[in-house]
């Protein structure tokens, strides 16, 4: 997504943001269904609640490696009493907390990650948090419908210059199986988990032995790493609700993953792009 996009929900212009592929949006735009005014309050009314303090702190623990556990306690010890009160950059800079960002200049404000911008929208009031996921995914329907353009002339233009055999393919991106000590190791956020699953390194281990590229591992991953991944994220989903621990969690992906990817490169229509055989 673009940055500062915007949706329109129940007459209000709502911005979105995005920043080192995470997706943003205004909260203070938001607020001024509440109260055009006060938007300020609005947000720091909603921040002061434990449950709002509950939801962004485990989508933090689930995100942020760098989340600061400690002062999150504090805080969600204090929130609901009558002399607590939080502000958005309080949170930020106590916390070192991602999921929700402040912006200033002219297009700033307020801005969270979708899955904290629809609690707050349920805060609100239903109605609003219905129109704004609709919108949102409106918007998210369009975009796919360009990705799809793009992708068909990236493949027309793979059937011309596609030049790895498959088994140099095999080579590269068919994931290693995990020794036991990767496996042992704890993670400190669920991508990293997926990562090594897939990649056999952390988001960190490869900005350290790449420290002149741009972006991060998923951003450089083939089509058929990325469609692993998407698939990884799911079962990593259902694994965690079914509170399998986080080494056996990862053995399982990371067998996953090498069965997957192998099918993927075993593919045969993969392997007539690779001849320039596949039709249009």
């Amino acid at each position: 997504m673009a940055k500062n996009k915007k949706i329109e929900v129940i007459g209000k212009e709502i911005s979105l943001y995005s920043s080192q592929s995470l997706e943003y949006i205004s909260l203070t735009d938001m607020a001024r269904y509440r109260d055009s005014e006060r938007t300020n309050y609005i947000i720091q009314n909603w921040m002061r609640t434990r449950s709002a303090i509950e939801f962004c702190g485990l989508w933090e623990k689930l995100n942020n490696p760098n989340f600061n556990s400690i002062e999150f306690d504090a805080f969600k010890n204090e929130s609901g009493s009558n002399s607590f009160a939080l502000t958005p950059q309080k949170w930020i800079e106590s916390t070192s907390a991602i999921g929700i960002i402040s912006k200033s200049g002219r297009y700033g404000g307020t801005f969270a990650h979708r899955d904290i911008a629809f609690e707050f929208a349920s805060w609100i009031s239903p109605e609003f948090k219905f129109y704004l996921i609709h919108e949102f995914q409106r918007l998210k329907e369009q975009e796919s419908n360009i990705q799809q353009i793009e992708w068909n002339f990236q493949r027309t233009l793979a059937k011309v210059n596609y030049k790895i055999h498959t088994d140099a393919i095999k080579e590269n991106i068919i994931p290693q199986v995990l020794d036991k000590r990767k496996t042992s190791l704890v993670y400190a956020s669920e991508a990293d988990v997926l990562n090594m699953a897939l990649f056999g390194l952390t988001a960190k281990q490869w900005r350290d032995c790449n420290p002149d590229e741009k972006g991060n591992v998923r951003d450089y991953a083939t089509i058929q790493q990325l469609v692993v991944l998407s698939n990884l994220e799911s079962i990593n989903a259902m694994l965690i609700m079914q509170d399998v621990s986080q080494q056996d969690r990862l053995i399982q992906l990371n067998n996953i993953a090498i069965t997957q990817m192998k099918s993927l490169v075993d593919n045969q229509h993969i392997k007539k792009l690779g001849n320039g055989e596949a039709d249009a």
